[in-house]
């Protein structure tokens, strides 16, 4: 499948009861979030508007706000992430946004965002095309996209020492691992189809980096030629 085919099937419904149990699965890898926001948090200018697209249970974009006077939107087509997010995000004392939408048609207006950030999500939107250009949309001139996503060429034992590093019980070991070999590692893209992706969008280009099962894209909103010249 082209990588910017529309794809039939989103993925699994995160709501009600699936929601909480990935919730809480994925709060063991918290440290790994807090890590992604100190490195994010480096290049951000004081004050920065940042849209994180598919924030689940709102870890990333919580500890992005704890770390400066950023201002957070999570934007996720689950309403039940959207109310957990919302209420993380006033237990932890900070100051972020969540609202329903999908990321193929965002709500909000144009060149609003110095970054876009998206991970462990993009594989399951059904237009993905579309998607990346409504990052390209929201994004100030200069702004950067972030996608951050699992490979599709990530080998088995990458796979199982990343689960295993989780110490989330054998049981839920078990079914995070079949739902990697059944269902995630179908609908991941590689790195080629990626930049192809990127290529055919607004962007026009990307960089990429391979990390232990997944990649991170970077996409930057360039300015326009004309203005460039000027």
């Amino acid at each position: 499948m082209e990588a910017t085919a529309k794809k039939p099937y989103r993925g699994i419904s995160m709501e009600g009861g699936l929601a909480t149990w990935y919730a809480k699965m994925t709060r063991k890898d918290l440290g790994e979030f807090e890590r992604l926001a100190r490195e994010l948090a480096k290049d951000l200018p004081a004050n920065a508007r940042v849209l994180e697209i598919a924030p689940g249970p709102g870890y990333l974009s919580v500890a992005l706000a704890k770390l400066g006077p950023f201002k957070i939107t999570g934007l996720d087509i689950s309403q039940s992430f959207v109310r957990m997010a919302s209420e993380y995000a006033k237990r932890e004392g900070v100051v972020a946004r969540f609202i329903h939408g999908s990321a193929s048609d965002i709500p909000l207006e144009d060149g609003l965002f110095d970054l876009v950030v998206c991970r462990a999500a993009f594989k399951n939107f059904s237009e993905p095309l579309k998607a990346v250009n409504e990052m390209h949309r929201v994004l100030k001139p200069g702004g950067r996209a972030i996608i951050i996503d699992l490979r599709k060429d990530a080998s088995w034992n990458e796979i199982e020492a990343y689960v295993d590093g989780l110490h989330v019980g054998a049981t839920n070991g078990w079914f995070m691992k079949f739902t990697f070999k059944h269902m995630l590692l179908k609908r991941a893209y590689t790195e080629e189809q990626m930049g192809k992706l990127a290529h055919d969008s607004d962007f026009k280009d990307c960089a990429i980096a391979r990390s232990a099962v997944g990649m991170e894209i970077t996409l930057i909103r360039r300015e326009p030629l004309a203005k460039q010249a000027a």
